[in-house]
């Protein structure tokens, strides 16, 4: 079971935001992430409970930010609830969408768990919700993928495969690449693992 702290800076000035302070594993339905968001300073910011399927469809989430709160899951769609600070109010939205974005580095595991990706497979698009802190508000965004490189690498315990993804934006055309070992991110806009207690989880 990884366990273990992301840096999440500003991809572009690199100001430090927030840790993510995670743990994740493979289980009887698929894999769980969980993890607290604190500000640099220490203080709770919010959190992370994602639960994807055998197929890499959300079966459950849950985002706290800011107050804000989101439960969603994969459903006609993808349908999400948004709740208010105050509680009071709740809005429900629905999608044809494939799966949920964000932030939090559950989000591009997660991305590639649906996919599944070969390096001969061709760049695939993909519809995501995203929700954007710090209020949780949701947007419909269009990504296209593709596993460009796939190594295996020499480790004290296993051998380690690091797969390297080219993530387009649809919408501008901007890309970016994300490096992952198995369910953990390596290396990725905005995201710098600092510390990893354990090693990747590998799935099947």
């Amino acid at each position: 079971m990884p366990r273990g702290r992301y840096a999440l800076h500003d991809p572009h000035d690199h100001t430090l935001l927030a840790h993510e302070h995670f743990q994740c594993a493979p289980g009887p339905s698929g894999w769980r992430y969980v993890s607290q968001l604190t500000t640099p300073t220490g203080a709770h910011t919010g959190s992370v409970d994602l639960t994807l399927d055998d197929l890499g469809r959300p079966l459950r989430l849950e985002l706290h930010a800011s107050s804000w709160q989101v439960r969603g899951a994969a459903l006609d769609g993808v349908t999400w609830v948004r709740t208010d600070p105050t509680g009071t109010e709740a809005t429900e939205g629905n999608t044809p969408a494939h799966a949920f974005t964000g932030t939090s580095p559950a989000f591009l595991v997660a991305t590639t768990r649906l996919l599944r990706l070969t390096p001969s497979t061709a760049a695939t698009r993909v519809r995501l919700v995203a929700f954007t802190d710090p209020v949780l508000a949701p947007r419909t965004v269009d990504q296209s993928w593709a596993l460009v490189n796939s190594e295996t690498h020499p480790t004290d315990n296993a051998p380690l495969t690091v797969d390297e993804y080219q993530v387009t934006a649809l919408d501008t055309g901007e890309q970016h690449t994300v490096h992952l070992a198995g369910d953990v991110v390596l290396a990725a806009p905005g995201i710098e693992l600092e510390d990893l207690e354990s090693p990747p989880s590998t799935f099947t």
